[in-house]
């Protein structure tokens, strides 16, 4: 039983605190804040039922580390899921493509720069993260030879 609960507070330890920095990176301290809290409070139930006696029972360490692996992994693919943030998608297609790929993506912020030949157009288009394969996947079916680059965006606030 002691070995479950090792384990078990572990995987919400380490899947809280994988939650907790991509939260943070995205802005939201306060809801960042609350997470190490709750992470603390576990981390210290965890750790003391594992160091009693820990010299007579070293299956608790197994247990600990298991924990630590699958927690780590279970947060990731939780916050995979949820996918907070936006991105930036850069795509550079033909010219020709470049009204239909607007009008499939009429919902987003779109800025097009377009090369002085005319023969290639680069659209910046804001997307949720949580969008950005269905996105991927409308530009690709119009233009399968399109290029495509995302990166993390984040609003850029209280400056002055």
């Amino acid at each position: 039983m002691i070995y479950i609960l090792i384990f078990i507070s572990k995987i919400i330890e380490n899947t809280l605190s994988t939650l907790r920095l991509i939260v943070v990176s995205n802005g939201r301290k306060l809801i960042g804040a609350i997470l190490q809290g709750i992470v603390t409070l576990v981390w210290i139930f965890s750790i003391s039922i594992t160091i009693i006696d820990i010299e007579k029972d070293l299956i608790k360490i197994l247990f600990f580390v298991l924990g630590s692996i699958i927690g780590s992994y279970l947060g990731s693919v939780i916050e995979e899921k949820i996918a907070l943030g936006n991105n930036v998608l850069l795509c550079i297609t033909k010219e020709i493509y470049e009204h239909d790929i607007k009008n499939s993506l009429i919902n987003y912020k779109i800025t097009t720069i377009c090369e002085k030949n005319n023969t290639y157009s680069i659209l910046l288009v804001l997307v949720k993260r949580k969008d950005l394969i269905s996105v991927c996947k409308k530009i690709k079916k119009i233009d399968s030879n399109s290029i495509l680059i995302s990166e993390k965006a984040k609003s850029i606030t209280n400056i002055v």
